[in-house]
């Protein structure tokens, strides 16, 4: 389903499930998943609190890789568009 649309973003070397990357965008997936769900079930607190998990581990991962490879952190926070540009 759309978890293959997410998968084609990484390159072919860098598709273990293992990989910063990967694990990144697969958490990028299940929050895009469960927002769309907040606008119906406004209310569901059990899944607002698995969301701010998954929003803490992909937070913890993003620190992570910038710390280890720069690069690779500015590329896919490109791919995914999920900082905003800081201006200064």
């Amino acid at each position: 389903m759309v978890k293959n649309s997410f998968i084609s973003v990484i390159p072919k070397e860098e598709k273990n499930k293992g990989s910063v990357e990967f694990q990144v965008i697969s958490f990028t997936n299940k929050i895009q998943r469960l927002t769309s769900h907040f606008e119906l079930h406004r209310k569901d607190y059990l899944s607002q609190i698995g969301l701010r998990k998954i929003l803490g581990k992909r937070q913890r991962l993003l620190a992570y890789l910038s710390k280890k490879n720069r690069v690779r952190y500015k590329k896919l926070i490109d791919q995914l568009d999920i900082r905003e540009p800081k201006t200064r």
